[in-house]
């Protein structure tokens, strides 16, 4: 499963990357105004300074919702760097769009999915990646890894090779349960990511090592 974080934040990501496991990152206008990043120039240099610091797929979200408008965006955003990947709404002039940019073999990210209805369209109009919302999901009591594993088993069904980014990860627990209902891709904040490096035991067992050593060479 490849790792991806969640994040405008420059420093966040270069954390991620220094640990060696990051795979990629994704980045939306609500995370851009976090990090006070408006204006249209300022976005697109953001985006390029997300790209010289990781390694893989960075996804750059179109702000326009007709065909016309994701396209002049879409194909903007993609020739700033080799690693962008246009971030395209689940929407009508959406499916259209990601056929579009499919043909011209821009690689592409449905966000906001939350059925697998969805998920299927975006498959059959070449999407490289969708992004199922899963913790917006269990915010109205709905079990958001119940969709991860459906959309799996319909993407293995039929050979589909659109990839399975879980989004609105939260969560250390989320990114296990993601793992095992066989998601590709998980997106989630720094804090998320470095929380499955905690366990009380793993601290307990370190300072009684540590301390057994200070016995023994004292």
């Amino acid at each position: 499963m490849k790792f991806f974080i969640d994040t405008a934040n420059l420093q966040h990501i270069r954390e991620a990357q220094d640990l060696g496991i990051l795979d990629g990152v994704t980045t939306n206008p609500s995370l851009m105004a976090k990090e006070g990043i408006t204006g249209h120039d300022n976005i697109l240099k953001h985006y390029q300074a997300i790209c010289e610091i990781a390694d893989g797929d960075v996804s750059a979200e179109v702000i326009s919702t007709d065909f016309e408008g994701m396209v002049r965006e879409g194909e903007a955003l993609a020739a700033l760097h080799e690693n962008i990947v246009v971030k395209i709404p689940m929407i009508k002039d959406g499916i259209k769009a990601l056929k579009h940019f499919s043909s011209k073999g821009i690689k592409t990210n449905c966000t906001l999915i939350f059925n697998a209805g969805q998920a299927l369209m975006a498959a059959k109009a070449g999407a490289t990646y969708v992004s199922p919302f899963i913790g917006r999901l269990d915010d109205i009591s709905f079990d958001g890894m119940d969709l991860i594993a459906q959309i799996v088993h319909i993407y293995q069904n039929y050979g589909i090779k659109t990839q399975v980014l879980a989004a609105s990860v939260r969560n250390n627990l989320h990114i296990v349960k993601c793992a095992e209902a066989g998601a590709d891709v998980i997106t989630a904040p720094l804090s998320a990511i470095t929380g499955l490096l905690k366990h009380p035991l793993t601290d307990i067992g370190l300072a009684q090592f540590l301390a057994d050593h200070a016995k023994g060479n004292s």
